[in-house]
């Protein structure tokens, strides 16, 4: 078996495959399978690789792939927009290897999980192997991928019991059907939100034992800026700009519980070019990011307008207080174009 997609160069048989030699006294079944020493170069091309797709992110991409490298389950933690399924998707495309996909909600059930029997097959032909239709988990065991659940503490409890077999036993036994071995690459790597309490249930500590840990944040503003340009291939940097300073200020304000992402800037960015061309304002070509000067109020009354498209959705105020998203979002608007500029003019 070797791992590669497309034009990606192939790994070698032996990497996320070589279970850990017997004199260490642990059980490759139990602890799962890494690279050795021996596949640091493998490991280090793959990197190499997955760096070209992400703005940034170079630590949090070292210790995610060292982890799955060293045959380790991961819980991505962090609020939403932090490239955590880029990452994902990036490795796994790149490493040539499946990634399975599941939502973490109340309808995740045990059943849904693992997999069924074909009810209308079971009446003509009675339980078989052959009828049983596998879930996301079978699949991705059967296939050496990478079970990704995301809003994974919004999973019943049941569930997360049957994925912790999988995980400690590398293997799980099914009713009628037999026991189902994980390939060697078989991965878990779950998110979570830790910032939102709605509709979520509190992780076991079994459950934290058994999975290691990353915490993502969000990135610094000239990393934004990146990806908001590679995103929108908007060509104006001062809307670039704009829109990266304005979402970025919703995270740093009292009355906001949980401001926007960076995806709340793409689309910012976006619905205001496209509102500009729509009523002929020419976009500014200034390159500076200090606070602006000098802009046309037809141009900055073109990004209130996208401002309150984009972000209104996307922040969550402090339920104590008496105001809105719009409100809050004209005040981050005035401070941007109108204060902020006036606190920097000379004298």
């Amino acid at each position: 078996m070797a791992f590669g997609t497309g034009s990606a160069p192939l790994l070698e048989e032996h990497v996320l495959t070589e279970h850990i030699s017997h004199s260490t006294g642990d059980d490759p079944l139990v602890t799962g399978s890494r690279v050795t020493g021996d596949d640091g170069a493998s490991v280090r091309a793959v990197r190499s690789r997955v760096a070209r797709h992400l703005v940034g992110r170079a630590r949090e991409l070292d210790l995610l792939l060292a982890a799955v490298a060293a045959g380790r389950d991961v819980l991505l933690e962090g609020p939403p927009g932090t490239s955590k399924s880029t990452l994902l998707r990036s490795i796994t495309a790149e490493w040539g290897i499946p990634l399975v996909f599941v939502e973490g909600n109340a309808d995740l059930t045990p059943t849904r999980l693992v997999g069924h029997h074909d009810p209308a097959r079971v009446l003509r032909e009675d339980y078989s192997p052959d009828n049983f239709v596998p879930g996301p988990l079978v699949e991705a065991m059967r296939s050496g991928g990478f079970l990704y659940v995301e809003e994974f503490n919004r999973a019943p409890e049941d569930t997360l019991n049957t994925l912790l077999t999988a995980m400690a036993e590398r293997r799980i036994a099914l009713p009628r059907v037999g026991v189902v071995e994980a390939l060697p690459s078989f991965r878990v790597i779950a998110s979570m939100n830790p910032y939102d309490n709605v509709g979520t249930t509190r992780l076991s500590t079994s459950v934290h034992d058994r999975l290691c840990r990353l915490a993502i944040g969000y990135q610094d503003a000239e990393a934004e800026r990146g990806i908001v340009g590679r995103r929108t291939g908007v060509e104006s940097p001062r809307l670039v700009a704009d829109a990266v300073a304005l979402t970025r200020a919703t995270r740093e304000r009292d009355d906001v519980r949980q401001g926007s992402s960076v995806r709340g800037a793409i689309d910012t960015a976006l619905v205001a070019a496209q509102l500009a061309a729509m009523r002929g304002v020419p976009l500014p070509d200034e390159p500076s990011i200090a606070p602006p000067r000098g802009l046309p109020e037809d141009y900055t009354d073109v990004v209130l307008d996208a401002l309150m498209l984009a972000l209104s959705g996307r922040i969550f105020l402090d339920e104590t207080l008496e105001t809105t998203p719009e409100a809050v979002l004209r005040e981050i608007w005035e401070d941007h174009f109108l204060l902020q500029p006036a606190a920097a003019e000379p004298g």
